[in-house]
């Protein structure tokens, strides 16, 4: 399913050409909330999927994610399906869970790692694909992602011990590997990018403008040449 798109010069993601429905795993930021939005060009049926696992900032990516799919809603998209893991019991003290000593603007890529994130977010996911006939599952990772669990043999492994356990043919597909992250945000031209949420410490419902994730978003917008319509906390900290 590659063809050249005219406005970003870029290949098209490469969507499974085989099925008319596909789930997303969706978080509310702007991969996930494109992949989506391409994903409703693309199926007959599309069904948003969201891992609910108690972090500190869910209730608000939550509130924005329910905004956007609101303002891209089709005769395709589904309703979302919401699952519950809460992770208070494993991960403790760890700043994704108390908000404190959160990674800045400042820091690396690295220090967002949160152990074990794609395979706690995939599981309940491929269980429900399994149990309603829905063949594949899409997720938002690009082929920049530095973590162990955004590899592609970690997908093919992990797709291949699910299908195991429960003798199903549920396949984990990553249709923006091939993408840059300014030819993501060129695909998302056109959606309402500002109901996507990134923070990962949100201040009264906002983007702090502070935190490792909101300066990734920034730096996101400039190098696309996007008008970047984010409420910030803090319009001043982000740097560019």
């Amino acid at each position: 399913m590659e063809r050249s798109s005219a406005s970003t010069g870029a290949v098209r993601p490469r969507f499974p050409a085989d099925t008319a429905a596909l789930a997303v795993l969706i978080s509310g930021g702007l991969d996930s909330a494109i992949l989506l939005g391409e994903a409703l060009q693309e199926y007959t049926a599309v069904h948003p999927l969201y891992v609910r696992n108690g972090l500190y900032w869910e209730s608000v990516e939550f509130h924005h994610l329910r905004g956007f799919l609101e303002r891209v809603a089709s005769s395709a998209l589904q309703p979302l399906q919401v699952f519950d893991l809460p992770l208070r019991d494993l991960y403790g003290n760890h700043w994704s869970i108390t908000g404190e000593n959160v990674p800045d603007a400042d820091s690396a890529d690295e220090a967002v790692f949160l152990p074990g994130r794609n395979a706690l977010l995939l599981v309940k996911p491929l269980l429900w694909c399994h149990l309603h006939g829905v063949r594949a599952v899409a997720l938002g990772s690009l082929h920049s992602n530095p973590f162990p669990d955004a590899t592609p043999a970690f997908f093919t492994a992990y797709q291949q011990a699910m299908n195991q356990a429960v003798g199903g043919q549920v396949r984990i597909v990553c249709p923006f590997a091939g993408l840059t992250k300014v030819e993501v945000m060129h695909r998302g031209r056109g959606l309402p990018l500002e109901w996507t949420f990134s923070c990962i410490h949100p201040v009264a419902g906002r983007h702090c403008g502070r935190c490792n994730k909101c300066a990734e978003r920034r730096r996101a917008f400039a190098a696309a040449g996007l008008v970047d319509r984010t409420a910030y906390a803090r319009e001043d900290s982000c740097t560019a």
